[in-house]
């Protein structure tokens, strides 16, 4: 049996299975994709659904999915962690700008407590390293926020083994979100090291972006291809044996993928979106999905 609980930093006990608010936003993360009432009917039924960890950042919208999250669960129940990240600027939809000076930093942390009405944020993961600004005076920021009581623990986001390693020696690290699923195990050995570090690992795209379930789907003749899910297709191979443990449970592809998720380190905490109550319930069904060692190993060899 799987362990649903995780304890992020030895101190906010989270359910493994949280609810990431990406899909709130528009086409590239950028202006509303729902009517809002939507957006908080979704957040609002992930919560009476179980969920305790949302994990959302500053440049969604900009600044909408934090809004959002305010509007449907301010005030903030007991044991509801909110996540959010600071680090990047956005000009446009899929663009991109690393901004990781102290100033920006403390600015940006201003503007999510803010937008999320709350004095302190309980993990603030930093949305990227920027290379052009140390990382001690990235991290040293953060931990003045954290020492002034705004932020409760610190996390990154996609960052390797060795930039970890690095991060430990300025500060106390809490989490690490990298890119990690089924079929991509770029991140294996990040995972690793916050496993050996008792760091939580929020695996980002858990469902490849939408393209794992669809490429499932099209590996079986059952729908279309994965292109257009912000990610390209992995093999068909893979596709169609995710398809087939899916089949064998009578669940989703996207359902198995979580599980495996769940099942393969009890470190991992992800964080699915959706703008859809639908794919919201599918998604969060996944934790009953009991893989064997069988299945276990059969995706293990799909990456």
């Amino acid at each position: 049996m799987v362990d649903l609980s995780f304890d992020i930093a030895g101190e906010l006990r989270v359910r493994r299975l949280g609810y990431g608010t990406g899909q709130l936003t528009g086409h590239g993360y950028w202006g509303p994709r729902l009517e809002p009432e939507q957006a908080v009917r979704v957040l609002r039924r992930a919560v009476e659904r179980g969920v305790t960890l949302v994990d959302t950042a500053d440049n969604y919208g900009p600044g909408l999915a934090e809004e959002l999250v305010a509007r449907a669960l301010h005030p903030y129940a007991e044991g509801v962690v909110v996540a959010t990240k600071g680090g990047v600027v956005r000009t446009g939809p899929n663009v991109w700008h690393v901004a990781g000076r102290p100033e920006r930093l403390r600015a940006m942390c201003e503007a999510s407590l803010r937008r999320l009405g709350t004095e302190t944020i309980d993990l603030y993961q930093l949305h990227r390293l920027d290379p052009e600004v140390p990382l001690a005076d990235q991290l040293g920021t953060l931990a003045e926020l954290r020492q002034e009581g705004k932020i409760r623990h610190i996390g990154l986001d996609t960052v390797t083994a060795g930039e970890l390693r690095r991060a430990l020696e300025v500060t106390q690290i809490a989490s690490v979100q990298n890119r990690y699923n089924v079929l991509d195990r770029e991140s294996e050995p990040v995972l690793r090291l916050c496993e050996e570090r008792g760091l939580a690992f929020l695996p980002w795209f858990p469902l490849g972006n939408g393209s794992l379930a669809t490429a499932a789907a099209a590996a079986t003749g059952l729908g279309g291809a994965a292109a257009g899910h912000g990610e390209s297709a992995r093999p068909a191979g893979g596709a169609a044996g995710l398809a087939e443990v899916a089949r064998r449970h009578g669940a989703s592809a996207g359902q198995v993928a979580l599980a495996w998720l769940l099942h393969i380190s009890p470190a991992t905490l992800p964080t699915p979106g959706t703008g859809s109550l639908t794919h919201l319930e599918e998604n969060l069904d996944a934790v009953a999905v009991e893989l064997t060692p069988e299945d276990l190993s059969a995706l293990d060899a799909l990456a």
